[in-house]
């Protein structure tokens, strides 16, 4: 490839100005024509979709080489990339991730309804030159050195007390380092299968909530996707309409009272999910541990170049997340403290449980269900007839009315995601951590509890 590498014109390859490719037919015959997306694989090989059988694909079934031109969208350089097909993929990862970004690119310019995805064409690049004439515009700065900002990253992680020290430690390296103004944290519920956030930057500010509790499965939006292909899911030119955006909405905003609506930006126009991943001695694929998610207004806010830094970042959460000391181990007792006495005549906080899904109300709007509803559930019930408000993790894990499966409890981060909550919704009603293993129940009211089936 001479000088030239796929990862130094990988700037080529957003999307945003379309590729120019040219197949033979087997009696040589030449054809000439558009792509609307040229998707990188690794520094030897890219992957093109496969969307209609047409006179390309005809030509590369027959004839495997083909040459492909394209552009740098910023400074209009122009390369020349010889091409050998190898197979078509109809599932799996590059599948998957190429039909989340088609359906960004699709929605952009009106034919959502048109472009399908049937197949991601893989080649290997065996040749790129540069195509000489015109003059090159001046490439465009970086307003922020990745590399820096992963390292930093990376050395702030560590000696985190917790979860959910780890957890605003990322944030704030996504903020501060990165620039990332919207941003969530996903982690996986092993009952439900579902994953639900449990940490979020940035939409309060815009009046969209905070989007702690929030619900979504695997395989819906950019985020399900990642987490079930556990693969990063990037789509740089967006609009309100696209389907992966949408579904991620409709599976809220449509559904229950007792579901917490999407956050996300109104108008986004670039979105990057990535999985975070634990392994295992002998385990290459991982076991998923969570999904980190950003988005923003701006078109190409985020790069093939950010994608590596964020799934960088997202590897040594991983390992962290794996490396930190279990939920109900260790436990290190603060002196307890004694039960607290709501002020006389004050009005009390109403608590609502239904039993069929665990979810609970305070004073009738929507707090939490499911393992953390549970969780809130026994606390106020142990409060209100024994007078406690010191509790152990180990206590909980152990406690036959609490949903937590056998195989992988994911207590510590649902006592985050209840703690947080709370923090947000009631002021009256809280949790704190008072050592390691070890929380208090701290109640401003008297608690009147009601039981629903």
């Amino acid at each position: 490839m001479n000088d030239l590498t796929l990862d130094a014109i990988r700037d080529c390859l957003e999307g945003v100005i379309p590729g120019t490719i040219a197949t033979a037919a087997a009696d040589g015959t030449p054809n000439v024509s558009q792509l609307s997306q040229v998707h990188y694989v690794d520094p030897y090989h890219i992957a093109l979709s496969y969307q209609f059988f047409n006179k390309t694909r005809s030509n590369i079934l027959a004839n495997p080489d083909a040459q492909l031109e394209i552009i740098d969208p910023s400074t209009g350089a122009q390369y020349r990339l010889r091409l050998a097909y190898l197979r078509t993929e109809t599932d799996g990862p590059l599948f998957e991730s190429m039909k989340a970004k088609l359906s960004g690119i699709a929605s952009h310019v009106g034919m959502a309804a048109v472009f399908r995805l049937r197949g991601a064409d893989l080649f290997r690049v065996t040749a790129i030159e540069a195509v000489s004439g015109g003059r090159p515009l001046p490439a465009r700065l970086r307003p922020r050195n990745l590399l820096s900002a992963v390292r930093r990253a990376c050395e702030g992680l560590h000696g985190c007390a917790d979860l959910s020290d780890l957890l605003d430690r990322v944030f704030a390296a996504l903020r501060d380092l990165f620039g990332v103004e919207h941003a969530l944290i996903l982690l996986p519920d092993a009952v439900t299968g579902r994953l639900f956030a449990v940490a979020a930057l940035g939409y309060e500010a815009i009046g969209r909530g905070s989007g702690i509790g929030w619900e979504v499965t695997p395989g819906d939006g950019v985020i399900g996707m990642a987490a079930r292909e556990q693969v990063p899911i990037r789509i740089t030119h967006m609009t309100t309409d696209v389907a992966y955006s949408m579904a991620m909405r409709e599976g809220t905003e449509a559904g229950s009272l007792r579901e917490i609506p999407f956050p996300g930006l109104e108008r986004p126009h670039s979105q990057l999910a990535v999985p975070i991943l634990t392994h295992a001695a002998g385990d290459a694929r991982g076991a998923l541990a969570g999904v980190l998610f950003v988005e923003s207004v701006q078109e190409m806010r985020f790069t093939y170049d950010d994608e590596d830094a964020l799934a960088t970042l997202a590897a040594q959460l991983g390992v962290l997340m794996r490396g930190l000391p279990a939920a109900h181990g260790g436990e290190v007792e603060d002196a307890p403290a004694p039960a607290a006495r709501p002020p006389a005549g004050s009005a009390p906080l109403t608590v609502r449980h239904y039993a069929t899904d665990d979810s609970v109300f305070l004073d009738h709007d929507y707090l939490i269900k499911g393992v953390a509803g549970a969780i809130l559930w026994k606390l106020v019930r142990d409060h209100t007839a024994l007078g406690r408000t010191d509790f152990t993790n180990r206590e909980l894990r152990l406690a036959p009315d609490i949903p937590l499966p056998d195989f992988a409890e994911n207590l510590e981060a649902r006592l985050i995601l209840l703690q947080r909550r709370l923090s947000e919704r009631c002021g009256s009603l809280r949790i704190e951590k008072t050592g390691r293993g070890r929380f208090r129940l701290l109640v401003e009211k008297p608690l009147l509890l009601e039981e629903m089936q």
